[in-house]
């Protein structure tokens, strides 16, 4: 099959309609805008959210909370998500992402936190860890380094 032999399938294609064609259209006259009115001018109608002058409800309701500008953002893993290695693996951020256990390694890199449990001893390379995850690293022989 060829690009130019490609067509759509029957019926599902509609074609334009065709305004102002006169009243036999059922779209002729006023072309499907009714009379006069904003709407019926040219460039008529209204912005999205507009409510005809009201205060609109988006003001109406409270803001709340902000952004922090200087939040450090980092790449979240569990202990127990390590629990797939090997014994005297080095789990680097670039290693998890390589295997798919992380889809993106954020700004600030990666760490640990102590969610789950550990039975193997892996050498644990990131920029943060929780104390219980360096508590379990530790406790099956494992090394935590910073850094």
């Amino acid at each position: 099959m060829k690009l130019h032999q490609m067509s759509p399938a029957p019926n599902s294609v509609r074609g334009t309609k065709r305004l102002g064609r006169g009243i036999g259209s059922g779209t002729g006259k006023t072309s499907g805008k009714g009379h006069k009115g904003q709407n019926a001018r040219s460039g008529g109608g209204v912005r999205p959210g507009f409510e005809g002058g009201q205060m609109p409800l988006i003001r109406q309701l409270p803001k709340r909370g902000f952004t922090n500008n200087w939040r450090k953002e980092y790449t979240t893993i569990n202990v127990s998500d390590l629990e797939k290695f090997d014994n005297g693996t080095v789990v680097t951020a670039e290693m998890l992402k390589s295997k798919g256990v992380i889809a993106k390694i954020q700004p600030y890199g990666l760490k640990v936190l102590g969610n789950g449990t550990l039975t193997k001893a892996l050498t644990v390379r990131a920029e943060k860890f929780t104390a219980s995850a360096v508590e379990k690293i530790n406790a099956v022989g494992g090394t935590v380094e910073v850094k």
